[in-house]
């Protein structure tokens, strides 16, 4: 286990990301502990922050064989999902337009928000996990795989939760729960 800190895992903009997803990781959960507010504002802060910050990554080449460790269980996705659900309430359901049967279908579309934050959660929480190992090679892989699943899928589901949650944000009735 060699600490050089030139490995790109050691990098100033890797760091930030780890360190934002981490934040993310622990807000959702926490989401139990939050009032719906701040926790929607929260989230409204650590999101972009998370997509800008992946986006501006180099996916680096794994190393080892085989894929990185996965700590995150069927449980703790559970857990993260009823809890924003439970949080968010009615608001957790939104329109999807950017699914592949929409383009054919007469009927919308139904997503979840809080399906979207768990998926997102369970690579930011694998990635961190990983990174609290300490071993380069490990890391590396780790990272390398977010930053896959971030092209693949969560990189969508963040900015479709973005979303929902920008006009759950900006809605009448939101505002008005906050004076009350």
């Amino acid at each position: 286990m060699s600490q050089s800190n030139t490995h790109y895992v050691y990098s100033q903009e890797v760091i930030e990301f780890v360190t934002v997803a981490a934040q993310t990781c622990l807000l959702l959960e926490h989401s139990a502990e939050q009032d719906k507010t701040d926790f929607v504002e929260r989230l409204l802060q650590y999101l972009p922050m998370l997509y800008i910050k992946a986006r501006s990554l180099n996916q680096p080449e794994q190393v080892l064989d085989g894929y990185p460790q996965q700590f995150v269980t069927e449980e703790d996705y559970n857990y993260i999902a009823e809890g924003v659900k439970q949080m968010l309430g009615t608001d957790d359901v939104y329109l999807e337009v950017f699914v592949e049967d929409m383009r054919f279908s007469d009927e919308p579309v139904s997503a979840f928000i809080s399906e979207n934050l768990a998926d997102i959660y369970q690579e930011l929480k694998d990635l961190a996990a990983n990174y609290q190992q300490q071993q380069e090679d490990v890391m590396n892989d780790a990272l390398a795989a977010c930053i896959e699943a971030f092209h693949q899928h969560w990189g969508q589901k963040l900015l479709n939760a973005m979303r929902a949650l920008h006009n759950l944000a900006e809605s009448d009735d939101f505002k008005h729960e906050d004076e009350n």
